[in-house]
């Protein structure tokens, strides 16, 4: 149960997309008109997984920037993106892998590690003096 509460944010938003990836995507009108909604989708949850993984980091008590965060932070929302796309592709017959998706994975894991770093060294500034 520790390790549950030690990464509550990353696991939640991990099962999110996990469930959000794997469910047939409802019809949502007004949404319809928004170009590539579908990319900025992928976009904001890839970069919000990466930006869980340092909350749950800082949360933990952690105020040095350390490279396996900064590994873990990027590898494992990117995996995760390129896993979703092979079950959507191999494991479902409503949804299909799309590289594009991919790739907008990947951009919010970058964005949301910029985002978070300069999160990071900021909170760990005010709590350090």
């Amino acid at each position: 149960m520790a390790i549950i509460n030690k990464y509550i944010f990353s696991i939640l938003a991990s099962i999110g997309i996990v469930i959000l990836s794997t469910i047939p995507i409802p019809e949502v009108k007004p949404l319809e008109g928004v170009p590539l909604i579908d990319k900025w989708v992928h976009f904001v949850m890839y970069g919000g997984l990466t930006c869980a993984l340092w909350l749950d980091y800082f949360k933990n008590k952690h105020r040095k920037i350390s490279v396996s965060i900064c590994l873990v932070s990027i590898i494992y929302p990117a995996f995760l993106g390129g896993l979703m796309e092979i079950i959507q592709e191999n494991l479902t017959t409503y949804r299909s892998g799309d590289m594009l998706d991919f790739i907008a994975d990947c951009v919010g894991v970058i964005l949301g590690f910029i985002i978070s770093i300069l999160a990071f060294t900021i909170l760990s500034r005010k709590h350090t003096k």
